[in-house]
């Protein structure tokens, strides 16, 4: 008979190939059974169609068909519970951290990374939006236009200027009514210019502004992404591992669809899911009247697919896109409308759901509910 223990110390020779972590210590080997020169190995999976599942069963057989006395290896697969896929993900998480590449962006500083299957739903608005409603409740901000091709942030901001550099010859963040901004349309000489830029210098290019920006100290970091799941989504799960993503879709069947890819990155990439948003939900008149332009349903669907929060259904709204069009933001704008008080709850949610880091400990809980008993 060959030890269990020892079966277990070749098993833990055996990589998962996307989590980087061996599957003893991720919990994938649930029982070995040993009888005369076979060996059943139970594993369980994340999920059932693992795409991994070949490879992983391919090396548990070659490792231990390698040991003495072992002729035959039988593999039995069943998928994870809820809290068993929730402790693969944190210890897959917990490796990242570990194995990150330093940067300008404090741990403690929480990142929202707003992100989309397709263009043209919002998410840039969306994160400016975000980024300033954040900033007007008292909040460090950053806002790092991470869109290296289609930018639009500087113009949804109103920004003329160019970002300059310290004596350390680190990029400083352009400050527009203390939000600090960072895009390539702060570097370009104007915001016509096309950027013909191949995958490799994307993601160098988020690097760098990751790297060499003296952001300081910040209580949020809104990342604006480009559609899709390309080389700029890659590389924020190996640069900022703290991250949370926020998947924007809008009410239709095929932005839904197209929004499930980046939510599947994301859980592949172990990004957390914060929510989903969807919207252009609805266009509501000036006299209330409401008409569903783009179907029904996409943002609800998309977020029980990967059971996370709608954390907003946001209209459309006559008369709102005049101003936001020419750098002043739905959010700052005098005029009252849905869309407005829609992205004022956003706010109020995001803050709720990922308070700023020193909220959550002890001496911060303490201090909030002494400030309400002053009231």
């Amino acid at each position: 008979m060959v030890q269990n223990d020892l079966l277990l110390k070749h098993l833990s020779s055996v990589y998962d190939p996307e989590l980087g972590v061996n599957i003893v210590d991720l919990g994938m080997v649930k029982d070995i059974n040993h009888v005369d020169d076979k060996v059943t190995v139970k594993l369980a999976l994340t999920i059932a169609s693992c795409p991994m599942r070949n490879q992983i069963e391919a090396e548990i057989k070659r490792k231990l068909e390698l040991i003495e006395n072992i002729s035959a290896v039988n593999i039995e697969t069943v998928e994870m519970n809820q809290a068993e896929r929730t402790a693969v993900m944190e210890k897959a998480r917990q490796r990242a951290r570990e194995n990150a590449e330093p940067t300008q962006i404090d741990p403690k500083t929480r990142v929202l990374a707003i992100g989309s299957g397709k263009g043209g739903v919002g998410k840039s608005t969306l994160s400016t939006n975000i980024a300033v409603g954040l900033s007007n409740n008292g909040h460090k901000v950053g806002l790092l236009d991470a869109d290296i091709w289609g930018f639009s942030i500087p113009r949804l901001l109103g920004i003329k200027g160019r970002i300059k550099a310290n004596d350390n010859k680190q990029m400083l963040p352009f400050e527009h009514n203390n939000l600090k901004v960072i895009s390539t349309g702060l570097i370009t000489e104007d915001e016509d210019t096309a950027l013909m830029w191949r995958g490799l210098m994307l993601s160098k290019a988020l690097e760098q502004f990751l790297k060499n920006v003296e952001w300081g100290q910040l209580d949020y970091l809104i990342i604006d992404l480009p559609p899709g799941t390309g080389d700029i989504q890659m590389a924020l799960s190996r640069l900022l591992p703290q991250a949370e993503l926020i998947v924007v879709t809008t009410p239709q069947l095929m932005a839904q669809k197209v929004a499930t890819r980046v939510a599947d990155m994301a859980k592949r990439s172990f990004i957390p899911l914060l929510g989903v948003i969807e919207n252009m939900s609805y266009f509501e008149t000036n006299d209330g009247k409401t008409y569903n332009l783009f179907g029904e349903g996409g943002g609800s669907t998309l977020a029980n697919q990967f059971a996370i929060p709608l954390l907003s259904s946001i209209p459309i709204s006559e008369d709102t896109n005049n101003e936001a069009d020419v750098g002043n933001p739905l959010i700052l704008q005098d005029k009252d409308s849905p869309t407005k008080r829609e992205l004022l709850k956003l706010i109020n949610t995001i803050e709720e759901k990922l308070p700023p880091i020193q909220d959550e400990t002890c001496t911060g809980r303490l201090a909030k509910v002494f400030e309400e008993l002053s009231k």
